[in-house]
């Protein structure tokens, strides 16, 4: 199945397409206080509602919030839109909070535990966290990560579709196996990822109980391991669900019907099929996109992810679509990456992975790939950089965090200070919304008004070379030009453009 689709891309020249796949970020970061301790204020009262604000969400936790970004085909605009919607929410935080910056949460104690439990305003989703309140430690739903979303671009599918329609009957059934074999690649490399960009290698006081064995040395990865991110061994849901789409989507339902799992989102395998709200119409309907949910934090990155790890995903993310899978061994290889991915994650920080030499191939792999499809020399570099951390683990984030360990094994101090430095240099910026200077200050504030009330923003040029703003809240969409606003404060203009756009009653008049 998908016989030489590396030559058939190459023959086709779709390879600077592909470049520009849409990959978008979400991100879930913990609020804290200046004493590390998880907050006690609310969810930010200037943000517009939860219900429909596509930027800025929360989880399980009021203080846990989630940032998410639009689609975008190019690494830079993807990391500018990231930025803009850290800085907006830095400017939001209300009293002395600031952003926890690893993935692991900070120590908690009882009351810290009590208040996150009695503390919840997203009533839609208040069944569901009854439910996992009930079903898992709350430690364990407060860790957050990074998430990668991709797509193939449309035309590229369906230029690639003409060499295999005597193998599939619909451009939506090609569609599928695209996306799935890139899964199943994602799914048996994972321990590459939790190699890579594992941040985790500690807990702090209150996670456990008891610490587990395993953890009472630093490890790569407790956020990869089957002591962070991870369903419980009764459900039953473990890397052979992904042996092909038919028996994803099967064991899948069956979960949730028996339920095992409540929904969809709780299913938390490192990859999820997205753009269906239900599981059968992946079958009918088709695959739109993946989520990939395997990186931890990096706190050596003001925006939770650096532009090197991004370009080196977006490649890995073809690398997985044109590597072919061997079908004969697959459940084999599926269980067996469970348990490398294990093994990786509880590494020691500063010690070779015993998957070194198998991914030292890999990069050789990857970089034969970034030849032959012409990879850009921002791709060139990442590659090159990973390369060197595979060869030295004293490079990786875990490692790098050894250092800043207290004689306890605890990384508060360090979070405190980068929380507190991060938001120091926020705050202190010259500009409102640095990735945005091109733009008058009028219309920054404009843009910035909108983040916070939930209304998408795109910046684009016209034929002309001028700055068009594209504004949409409720499949209305208002195109203005960036240098000729009108000369009334944004909140007010925002409410002019969108009549329906609800206002928080904390904003008031409150300026930017």
């Amino acid at each position: 199945m998908l016989d030489n689709l590396l030559d058939v891309i190459k023959a086709e020249g779709v390879s600077e397409q592909l470049y520009h796949g849409l990959v978008g970020v979400e991100i879930e970061q913990n609020r804290v206080d200046k004493t590390g301790r998880m907050s006690r204020l609310p969810h930010p009262t200037v943000f517009g509602s939860r219900t429909f604000h596509p930027y800025l969400q929360s989880d399980f936790a009021e203080a846990q919030t989630e940032l998410i970004t639009d689609p975008n085909p190019n690494i830079g605009g993807v990391l500018d839109q990231l930025d803009t919607l850290q800085t907006v929410l830095y400017r939001s935080l209300q009293g002395d909070d600031r952003i926890w910056p690893l993935s692991m949460p900070p120590k908690l104690d009882d009351e810290d535990e009590a208040f996150i439990r009695a503390h919840f305003d997203r009533p839609a989703y208040a069944k569901y966290r009854d439910y996992l309140s009930q079903k898992y430690r709350l430690q364990s739903k407060i860790v957050t990560g990074v998430h990668l979303n991709y797509s193939i671009p449309d035309p590229v599918i369906n230029r690639l579709y003409t060499h295999y329609e005597d193998e599939f009957d619909r451009v939506t059934d090609f569609r599928n196996a695209l996306y799935f074999r890139m899964t199943q690649n994602l799914v048996l490399n994972r321990w590459l990822m939790t190699y890579l960009f594992g941040a985790s290698p500690v807990a702090e006081i209150g996670f456990f109980d008891e610490t587990p064995a395993e953890l009472t040395q630093p490890v790569r990865s407790i956020r990869s391991s089957r002591f962070g991110y991870a369903n419980l061994p009764q459900d039953q849901v473990d890397a052979t669900i992904y042996q092909s789409l038919p028996h994803f989507v099967a064991q899948l339902s069956d979960r949730i019907e028996s339920g095992t799992l409540f929904d969809q989102a709780e299913f938390y395998g490192p990859v999820r099929l997205r753009g269906n709200q239900h599981l059968a119409d992946d079958l009918s309907k088709g695959i739109k996109y993946l989520e990939f949910r395997g990186l931890d934090t990096t706190p050596f990155h003001v925006n939770g992810i650096s532009r090197h790890a991004l370009y080196f995903m977006k490649l890995f993310f073809i690398y997985a679509l044109v590597t072919p899978i061997d079908s004969t061994e697959l459940v084999d290889q599926l269980k067996q990456s469970e348990l490398d991915n294990e093994q990786v994650a509880l590494e020691r920080p500063t010690e070779p992975t015993f998957k070194v030499a198998e991914g030292q191939r890999i990069f050789k792999s990857l970089h034969q790939l970034a030849m032959t499809l012409n990879a850009h020399s921002e791709q060139i570099n990442a590659l090159d950089d990973f390369a060197e951390v595979m060869s030295h683990p004293e490079l990786t984030p875990s490692a790098k965090l050894m250092s800043h360990l207290t004689d306890d094994g605890s990384l508060m101090s360090f979070g405190i200070r980068r929380a507190a430095e991060w938001k120091a240099r926020r705050i202190g910026a010259d500009q409102l919304l640095p990735r945005m200077s091109r733009l008058s200050v009028r219309a920054q504030e404009l843009v910035f008004r909108a983040v916070q009330l939930g209304v998408r923003y795109y910046a684009v040029r016209d034929e002309h070379g001028e700055i068009m703003l594209m504004l949409t809240f409720n499949e209305l969409t208002q195109v203005i030009e960036a240098d000729r606003l009108a000369d009334e404060p944004a909140t007010a203009y925002l409410k002019r453009l969108f009549p329906d756009l609800p206002l928080p009653k904390q904003l008031g008049d409150q300026a930017i």
